[in-house]
């Protein structure tokens, strides 16, 4: 977050000139002798597996734990000037590191979430060499160590990670691939500090009624003998214009106070406001010795976190949180760019999610991260990097370590408005109590004392949640606390089970084995040419480890419940058709299971999906695949999760139940109308009203309410055939368009009471069409019509990328979809088409 002035400080990153060599686990005690190593080039932040894979040897690499990992690199550097001090900043070594600087011994470390400053100042000599050994982690983790573990879980084949700080995920088989992270994985900086300097900074924004005030504590020194000053000037520049205070400095060098910010704009998560920040800056005199962004808002937990789960009311409006569980960018450089992380977090933003939980499995993010998720308006959920193992506890080492590691991660995150839970760990409690041991383990000094005592020092403005799952008697019952959701998913319930089961929160649910667009799969290495037998193709899909089944057999049960036909028979007679439908229906599954938690009646808070992005080519848990491309699911999740949406409950003998939410901060004035056809095609029924809701507000109709009479709309009573077998439910616009095409549509879900219309029909027969027009600034408009109902219709405009896609068209009416361009985009697109679930073959766009 802190960015320093040129004024104060001098940052330079040693990213470039790297080398890389392997040798045999303790082969070479020490850097003495390397120049008869075999090298290659690599770069930093960066890991082995990255190196390899630039080189064509990562497949032939094996155990990437099972080998020591030299890296190399030389600099220019003078020694510390008079009043100068050089740190050498290294952000994050995995895992157990020993760094040599000009042949000394400076650093070892056992912990791949360590950020380390060494005062190097004295140690420099002009041209300079930094040697960092990564020690082979796979003898070590075969050593006896003590105490033995209490359980044993099967995420990981190693239980004993459990002594090491160090990310699981690239070492959990079946949930993610082999690629375990080593090497200098966070950037390697050094920093040249002169005149004055602030350390140990505390910034906490605080909100009472209308107004703010930044809270400011730290430490001024001056460098080189040099005096500090007596004051420090703090401003904040932002929506509501500039603010400032003078800050006494003692005579020790510590400075605490605050700024007073009358009638602040506050910060909002992006579905229910502007996430409003302010500059932060901090000088005396000429230096401006800090410099960062600070956002105002008011956040609580919920008043029982048993009985509610996480509640959150930000700014005293109760928030739906809706999201996934994040994955790092690539585990071969897990340090993402902003030209990386920029375009994934606005595309959660174009998703209509709210949240993103870094989960224990995984590792801590970057500053730039946070820094985009304040700016974007996205709710962070962060885990201690701790799951499912028995930690050693006991151990002073190791909790002193973890205590380390805690007080950074929070120092980092404190004052951070997108920080919205901190979480001990995943699983650890429902480890135990799955296997029957005493809960008070899952408790215990780790999570029951020092986690939460550094929370609350930190005065951090976010609930501590002691695990996830957690609550009730046992720890994954979905009624209590946080749950891990697979009802409808794993555990194969039907979809009533996420009515029925009454979520609170789910800090992670409806993992599938989402099936990506051609264009990714292109990139799965299938001698022979790919089938959905194939052993690439299995390499992709995520499963438990030691089950029978795996999560494609999961997609496969709700692909048979929900559209009626036979996976197996299928894929065996027509792989297109069953990759085709596939790729729709866990979209449907997570649309309808978000409609049922996101109704005003239940008592569900938010719920975040297992996980957004794949982490290699195939159908795994993303809604992204691997390259970040949205797949069929994210669409239907995006129109589910919308801020302004509509969408229908199947009330059984009760009907169905419209709903329609409106998150943003503007009262909205628009148009519900719901239409009944027969025979997909015939209108039958149809009924229009006014809606006016506030902001932060919603509403629930009833169709039959709204049409006056009684027509079976569900086909629950079953009198005779069904009188309508598609519901269409529109929210438009209160007005006509400027374009004077009608009222645009704001959101449209449809409902299908005796079941889809999977029979693929002639493009006559169903009267699909689409027309493209040039919208200027590279975008392209395209325009969808159909006669007949139009069921999961895609798009194919090279080069463009479709706002909506997998989408519905009402009979005779037409659906408009943005395309942006993609960087394969060259003018107007040689070829484009359109294809649906019930139509044979595939429709060509034309130009308007």
């Amino acid at each position: 977050m802190t960015r320093a002035d040129a004024a104060a400080s001098t940052c330079h990153e040693l990213s470039g000139g790297w080398e890389l060599a392997g040798t045999a686990p303790g082969e070479r005690s020490g850097p003495d002798g390397l120049e008869r190593l075999s090298w290659r080039a690599a770069r930093a932040p960066g890991t082995v597996a990255g190196a390899l894979a630039a080189a064509g040897g990562l497949d032939a690499a094996g155990d990437l734990d099972a080998s020591d990992w030299w890296w190399r690199v030389t600099f220019d550097a003078a020694p510390a000037a008079p009043g100068e001090q050089v740190l050498l900043h290294l952000d994050g070594l995995a895992t157990v590191a020993e760094v040599y600087l000009n042949g000394q011994l400076v650093l070892t470390t056992e912990s791949m979430f360590a950020r380390h400053r060494l005062d190097v100042g004295d140690r420099l000599r002009g041209e300079n060499e930094l040697v960092i050994c990564l020690r082979a982690l796979t003898p070590l983790l075969a050593r006896r160590r003590t105490p033995r573990a209490r359980w044993r879980t099967r995420l990981v084949t190693a239980g004993n990670l459990r002594f090491y700080r160090t990310m699981l995920l690239g070492r959990a088989p079946g949930v993610s691939p082999s690629t375990p992270v080593v090497g200098p994985w966070r950037p390697v900086r050094l920093e040249r500090r002169s005149r004055l300097v602030c350390d140990g900074l505390r910034l906490r924004a605080r909100v009472a009624g209308a107004d703010g005030s930044l809270e400011c504590r730290g430490r001024v020194t001056a460098l080189g003998g040099g005096v500090a000053p007596d004051r420090l000037e703090v401003t904040l520049t932002g929506p509501t214009g500039v603010h400032a205070a003078t800050l006494p400095v003692s005579a020790g060098g510590h400075v605490e106070g605050a700024v007073a910010v009358p009638a602040v704009a506050r910060w909002w998560p992006h579905t229910h406001g502007a996430p409003s920040l302010y500059e932060v800056s901090l000088a005396a005199t000429d230096i401006t010795v800090h410099r960062s962004r600070i956002g105002f808002r008011t956040l609580r937990g919920g008043e029982d976190l048993e009985a509610d789960g996480l509640a959150l009311r930000i700014n005293d409006v109760p928030v739906f949180a809706r999201g996934a569980v994040w994955t790092p960018h690539d585990l071969r450089a897990p340090d993402a760019t902003e030209a990386e992380l920029r375009p994934a977090l606005e595309r959660v933003v174009a998703g209509g999610m709210n949240m993103l939980r870094l989960a224990g499995i995984g590792a801590y993010e970057s500053d730039l991260f946070h820094d985009l998720c304040d700016e974007l308006g996205i709710l962070v959920w962060q885990d201690f990097m701790f799951a499912n193992l028995d930690y050693p506890d006991q151990d002073p080492a190791f909790m002193a370590a973890v205590e380390a590691e805690g007080r950074a991660l929070l120092d980092r995150l404190g004052p951070r408005p997108s920080l919205a839970a901190v979480c001990g760990g995943s699983e650890v409690a429902q480890q135990v109590a799955m296997l029957g041991l005493d809960p008070a383990l899952a408790v215990g000094p780790l999570f029951g004392e020092l986690l939460p005592r550094l929370v609350a020092e930190a005065e951090v403005d976010a609930p501590y949640i002691p695990h996830s799952p957690w609550g009730g008697e046992l720890p994954f019952r979905p009624d209590r606390g946080i749950a891990s959701y697979y009802g409808v998913g794993a555990y194969l319930r039907p979809l009533e089970d996420a009515r029925r089961s009454e979520v609170r929160f789910a800090g992670e649910c409806l993992a599938f084995a989402n099936v990506p667009d051609e264009a990714a799969l292109a990139d799965l290495d299938a001698p022979g040419g790919l089938s959905v037998n194939h052993p690439a193709w299995k390499a992709g899909i995520p499963c438990d480890a030691g089950a029978g089944w795996d999560f494609e057999d999961v997609r496969n049960h709700y692909l048979q419940r929900l559209f009626g036909v036979d996976p197996v028979a299928l894929r065996w007679v027509d792989q297109d058709r069953y990759l085709e439908l596939s790729r729709l229906v866990s979209g449907e599954v997570m649309a309808e299971t978000y409609g049922e938690w996101r109704r005003g009646a239940s008592p569900c808070h938010g719920a975040l999906v297992l996980w957004l992005r794949d982490l290699v080519p195939g159908a795994g848990w993303g809604v992204l695949d691997h390259r970040g491309e949205p797949k069929a699911a994210f669409h239907h999740l995006r129109r589910a999760l919308a801020p302004v949406a509509v969408w229908s409950t199947d009330e059984g003998l009760g009907g169905v139940d419209v709903h329609v939410a409106n998150d943003r901060p503007e009262p909205l004035h628009a148009r519900l109308r719901v239409a009944l056809y027969r025979d997909f095609e015939t209108l039958v029924d149809e009924t229009v009203s006014e809606v006016r809701l506030a902001a932060h507000t919603s509403i629930r109709r009833n169709v039959e309410g709204l049409l006056g009479r009684f027509v079976d709309v569900a086909w629950a009573y079953r009198f005779g055939p069904p009188a309508q077998d598609l519901i269409a439910v529109s929210l438009e616009g209160a007005e006509d368009g400027a374009d004077g095409a009608g009222r645009p549509l704001v959101s449209q879900a449809f409902r299908f009471p005796a079941g889809r219309p999977l029979d693929p029909r002639p493009a006559a027969a169903l009267g699909l069409a689409g027309a493209l027009r040039d919208a200027g600034d590279g975008r392209l408009e395209l325009r969808v019509r159909s006669t007949r109902f139009a069921y999961g219709v895609r798009v194919d405009v090279p080069g463009y990328a479709p706002a909506d896609d997998a989408f519905g068209v009402e009979p005779g009416h037409e659906r408009v979809v943005a395309l942006s361009a993609g960087a394969g985009a060259d003018g107007a697109p040689p070829s484009a088409w359109l294809t649906a679930a019930n139509l044979a073959g595939r429709v060509r766009i034309e130009s308007a």
